[in-house]
């Protein structure tokens, strides 16, 4: 519904007065603009904002872009509110998987059989009408547990439902187990190590024809070279061929990388700091199944890199047709956005994503896309005094020429996830060095954290109600979580 509640004011220089005295005349001209307070109900909630770029708080501005509104189809708001669903464990970078039968997963280090890595899965979360209906339990029990690891990492695959569990053993080595039935039942484990020293995985798939499976797998780790290395399985994880770079031969962007992902068309993408010395950020694309990578920077002579903690990762994801979507985070520790239809070549302007409500700075970025120009942006932020939350910024069209962003704070006011000083510029917490995000078959985005306060325990941000990020409809209501699910 739309209603004239702006104006747009206008000075035009009155004549002057007698004597020595003038005057503007000041002229109002209404403008209409939509009516947000007509969304929700019971009006918007104090954690949830909708806005343009640059923190442009679209409830005050026009809407109207070249004389037509771009509040239509896939960019229109509707009604969002965010919340988060505990797990019952403690967690440690915290990479989570969705699979076709609904099922939620996610790494829980150290709680499983005799120490090992848990792999949790939480039953009935998705589609849930009472938060008594959903499950989380540790499914992986074999006969002799793959000791615990320092860097556990989960991934489901998109294409096969595979559930992949990595884990890194000091430093020195990695082991690979998988499940085809949900978590029932397990194989391996296989290696997947080589030459280099194994830290800071990322594992992913793609339908790149492969010899023996119907994806073809890859990982990268930094392997303390000067880039980081990759390795490919063209039979389903049960073997590894040897590491090569992930970046051209000459590249210095150092070994730490965001998480790789594949795309429909056969394509891995990760991202880094580019090859120039570290500078800027680049996304990595590899069109041969992990075997060589170039190099694709990203715009962000006008952002600039951010300096901390996990300075080193641009995260990047393609959409189901193939566009790629990119985040980081700048010198102003802002998170920024932008995206690229022909493979990584060239890319759009780009955005700065979050809320107007002033943040004095956000860390941990994630993204995940769905549909065409449908993106999910997660990250932490400080919202005053090391009051670290969680915000879930989503784009219904991001090819609009005036994306709406709705942003959702999934923690509620006096629930912090984190209160330490600088947690995100730093290793804070279960948030360790990373997050992770993900958009199920329904269009709703899970954002994998930890609440460092409530102990550490790993939960799934996501809305309650908000868009869906696969085609143009709205998502089905969940009931609201928050502390009572710890």
């Amino acid at each position: 519904m739309r209603s004239a509640v702006g104006a747009v004011v206008l000075l035009i220089l009155a004549p002057m007065l007698s004597g020595c005295f003038g005057g503007d005349e000041v002229i109002e001209e209404e403008v209409e603009m939509f009516n947000f307070d007509e969304l929700c109900p019971e009006g918007i909630a104090n954690n949830t904002w909708y806005h343009y770029s640059n923190a442009t708080d679209a409830t005050k501005v026009s809407d109207v872009f070249n004389g037509t509104s771009v509040l239509v189809g896939s960019n229109a708001p509707v009604c969002a509110i965010g919340t988060y669903y505990g797990i019952g464990l403690t967690t440690f970078e915290p990479t989570i998987g969705v699979t076709s039968a609904d099922n939620l997963y996610m790494t829980s280090w150290g709680n499983g059989d005799a120490g090992s890595t848990a792999i949790v899965r939480c039953s009935g979360l998705i589609g849930m009408t009472n938060v008594s209906d959903y499950v989380c339990e540790d499914v992986y029990s074999v006969f002799a547990p793959v000791a615990n690891s320092n860097d556990p990492y989960v991934y489901v695959d998109p294409w096969t439902d595979r559930v992949m569990k990595f884990d890194m053993h000091a430093l020195l080595g990695m082991t690979v187990e998988w499940s085809d039935n949900e978590g029932e039942s397990w194989t391996g484990p296989s290696v997947a190590t080589g030459w280099s020293v194994q830290d800071h995985q990322t594992i992913a798939s793609s339908p790149y024809p492969a010899v023996l499976h119907p994806t073809t797998w890859v990982f990268c780790v930094n392997g303390n070279y000067p880039y980081p290395v990759c390795s490919t399985s063209n039979d389903g994880g049960l073997t590894w061929g040897p590491e090569v770079p992930g970046a051209p031969s000459n590249c210095n962007s150092g070994g730490l990388t965001g998480h790789i992902m594949g795309s429909d068309n056969g394509n891995f993408y990760r991202g880094n700091r580019g090859c120039n010395g570290g500078e800027g950020y680049s996304i990595y694309r590899s069109t041969n199944g992990g075997l060589t990578w170039t190099e694709h920077p990203l715009p962000t002579e006008t952002t600039g890199t951010a300096e901390t903690w996990n300075f080193e990762e641009a995260q990047v994801y393609p959409d189901s047709e193939d566009k790629v979507h990119a985040m980081w985070m700048g010198s102003d520790n802002m998170p920024y956005y932008s995206y690229s239809r022909d493979e990584g070549d060239t890319w759009s302007e780009p955005l700065m994503v979050a809320p107007p409500i002033g943040l004095n700075g956000t860390g941990f970025p994630v993204i995940a896309a769905g549909g065409p120009g449908q993106v999910a942006l997660g990250y932490l932020g400080d919202s005053g005094g090391d009051t670290w939350n969680g915000y879930l910024t989503v784009i219904s069209d991001a090819f609009s020429p005036m994306p709406l962003m709705t942003t959702v704070q999934v923690n509620a006011w006096g629930d912090p996830l984190d209160t330490s000083a600088d947690c995100g510029y730093n290793r804070c917490g279960g948030f360790g060095d990373f997050n992770d995000i993900i958009i199920d078959q329904h269009g709703r985005v899970w954002f994998g954290l930890a609440h460092n306060v409530g102990g550490e325990i790993g939960i799934f941000g996501a809305m309650t109600i908000g868009p869906s990020l696969r085609g143009n409809g709205t998502l089905t209501e969940l009931p609201p979580g928050g502390p009572t699910t710890l």
